[in-house]
């Protein structure tokens, strides 16, 4: 039986359990587990429905174990998962535009905030959503990476095929059109 790696650098123990998944299953759900969250976030900030998220996920992740092989380790494992999550978007999408609500995206089971509070996060939601399909694809895409996906501007510029300073340039941006278009104050750090 093999046991699982456990360093103290996740990327490397990452990269280090996709190796193992190539033989063992008990990695790759370890991997599953780990990510999980991420791509599901990814794929309901696109479609803003439960099923197609779902569904979405499903097939990233089974894409995932059948091409575990093709992991190279050249960056990171999230990274190469996104960038699956992606393909399996645009195939799922093939031309039309989805209707996305984030407040769907950064749904997940826990003991909730108060009415007030909801309601102000449901409106700053609405708006961000609003404002997002205003903006450039491409500034819309990196964001969206960035803060539902939760990847580095290096793991996006793997995703997106462009350099982390370009990667960077396009979040700058995508916020500084989502602070024009929306009245929030949009606090983000770089």
């Amino acid at each position: 039986m093999t046991t699982l790696m456990a360093t103290q650098n996740p990327e490397q123990d990452d990269t280090d359990l996709a190796r193992q998944a190539i033989h063992n299953v008990e990695a790759f759900a370890e991997l599953y587990r780990r990510n999980l969250t991420r791509v599901y976030r990814y794929h309901m900030a696109h479609t803003g429905h439960t099923k197609d998220a779902e569904d979405l996920t499903s097939q990233t992740f089974m894409a995932a174990l059948e091409g575990i092989r093709s992991f190279r380790g050249s960056g990171t494992f999230a990274a190469w998962l996104l960038g699956i999550a992606s393909m399996k978007r645009l195939m799922h999408f093939r031309g039309s535009k989805p209707e996305a609500p984030l407040d769907e995206a950064l749904h997940y089971p826990h003991p909730g905030p108060s009415t007030d509070q909801a309601a102000i996060h449901q409106l700053q939601l609405e708006s961000i959503a609003r404002a997002l399909k205003q903006i450039s694809p491409d500034r819309a895409e990196a964001l969206i990476l960035t803060y539902f996906g939760g990847l580095s501007h290096a793991e996006v510029g793997r995703v997106l095929n462009k350099s982390e300073a370009a990667v960077k340039m396009l979040v700058a941006r995508g916020l500084q059109d989502l602070r024009e278009r929306t009245s929030l104050a949009l606090e983000v750090e770089l």
